[in-house]
């Protein structure tokens, strides 16, 4: 799997793990209804959930991918596990999402 495809295999599991709030925009841990709007999810669970275990050999080289093509931001440029669990990923509107709005 190239860069490209990781990034695009992370923004689904960041929507896969996100719940969509009364603002609009994901949290964590409810079911998404499929909106591209905004979503956010802790590394902490991208990190110990075992679907993304499963599919990133590094997952924090994904990130730092996905942060750089700005798929994504959260604070700071490397996560560490245990540490930085609690920091917020958002992941940011696609293009042409944020184009219809």
């Amino acid at each position: 799997m190239n860069v490209e495809e990781e990034v695009g295999r992370l923004r689904e599991e960041i929507k896969r793990l996100g719940k969509l709030q009364s603002d609009g925009s994901y949290k964590m841990n409810e079911q998404n209804v499929g909106l591209d709007c905004v979503v956010k999810v802790t590394f902490g669970t991208l990190f110990h959930d075992d679907q993304c275990a499963n599919i990133f050999e590094a997952l924090v080289g994904t990130l730092r991918a996905a942060k750089k093509r700005k798929v994504l931001t959260y604070e700071g440029e490397l996560l560490l596990q245990g540490v930085h669990d609690n920091v917020e990923i958002t992941l940011n509107p696609t293009p042409a999402a944020a184009a219809a709005n």
